[in-house]
């Protein structure tokens, strides 16, 4: 069998033989640059979170220090080093199981701040699941076969690449889907809560939210045209910094949000830290007697997330003064 094109060994089954040094320190750079990202971040939650559990506590952890720099250090140690494949691709191929999903399971426990539809909650939740078994099973088989079962033969890598297309075309959807539900629900929420819609600081900050979650969907896009243009090398580095931009920046999306439901009665980071509710909205349920408007009539005791994937929404609870007696 005739060998295959050396710009084909260039990307998921060879080194960056033919990139210029410039290049190649650009990409070490990012790579660095996802490392360092990932660090801060963990400072930030260690020391913003009082209580160290629930399901967005760990997420958030685990896609980053078990996702974006596995996967960014099993790529150098591809590209730049004279490693073993069979090391290299495990660890880059576990990190990028734990990055990619972790990702959606940040957004999708966030969603339950906002979102209160169990039946929604539950379809995206099963729309994760399938995209593990849809989309990470298959790329990691032909990423296995390109590297190692079937190294080097042209017909694995041709597979690779439209596979690795097809994945980032469907993470990315996913990633949208639930980054616009998260705009949408929020949007609901400020429009239903009187106390919160009355400050003169709602539309801004709802406008700060929307413009952070299009500047991760804008990331993906950019990630998936580096992809189509066959760019692989410069898609899977930038992939790593831009995971860790994202999950920095979905930590700034949920403070942002709990500032504005909160006002001044709470710091952000104490609010986040206590992870105080958000409940301003009435419904149905609630006694007709609270009112809504008035935070000092019905202030809300701190809320925790729980670990449970089912239960992992946020608890409600209201106290109310039942003044004077008669």
């Amino acid at each position: 069998m005739s060998d295959p094109p050396q710009d084909l060994l260039d990307g998921i089954s060879g080194a960056l033989a033919k990139e210029g040094d410039v290049l190649q320190m650009i990409l070490v750079t990012f790579i660095g640059l996802s490392c360092y990202n990932v660090a801060e971040l963990v400072v930030l939650v260690l020391s913003t979170f009082r209580r160290w559990h629930g399901l967005y506590f760990w997420s958030l952890l685990a896609s980053g220090c078990i996702g974006v720099v596995p996967y960014s250090i099993g790529f150098l140690m591809k590209f730049f080093t004279g490693t073993d494949s069979v090391l290299s691709v495990t660890v880059l191929t576990v990190g990028w199981w734990t990055m990619v999903t972790g990702q959606s399971i940040v957004l999708y426990s966030r969603l339950h701040l906002v979102l209160r539809d169990e039946r929604a909650l539950r379809r995206v939740f099963c729309l994760i699941v399938a995209n593990v078994f849809l989309l990470h099973i298959p790329t990691t088989i032909l990423t296995y076969g390109a590297n190692i079962v079937h190294g080097g033969e042209a017909a694995w890598i041709d597979g690779y690449n439209i596979m690795e297309k097809i994945q980032l075309t469907g993470f990315t959807i996913q990633e949208s889907l639930l980054s616009t539900l998260y705009v949408i629900e929020t949007a609901k929420l400020l429009r239903l809560g009187a106390d919160v819609a009355s400050r003169p600081d709602a539309r801004t900050i709802l406008y700060q939210l929307l413009g952070i979650n299009c500047t991760i969907i804008a990331m993906d896009l950019l990630l998936l045209g580096l992809e189509y243009a066959n760019l692989y090398a410069v898609q899977i580095t930038l992939k790593g910094f831009i995971y860790s931009l994202k999950l920095k920046l979905e930590f700034a999306v949920l403070g942002r949000l709990v500032d504005i439901i909160q006002g001044s009665r709470h710091p952000v980071s104490v609010a986040i830290a206590d992870t105080v509710p958000l409940c301003p909205v009435q419904r149905e349920s609630d006694p007709p007697d609270v009112s809504i408007g008035s935070t000092a009539d019905a202030p809300c005791e701190p809320k925790e997330f729980l670990a449970s994937s089912t239960e992992a929404r946020v608890v409600e609870r209201r106290v109310v003064d039942p003044g004077p007696g008669p």
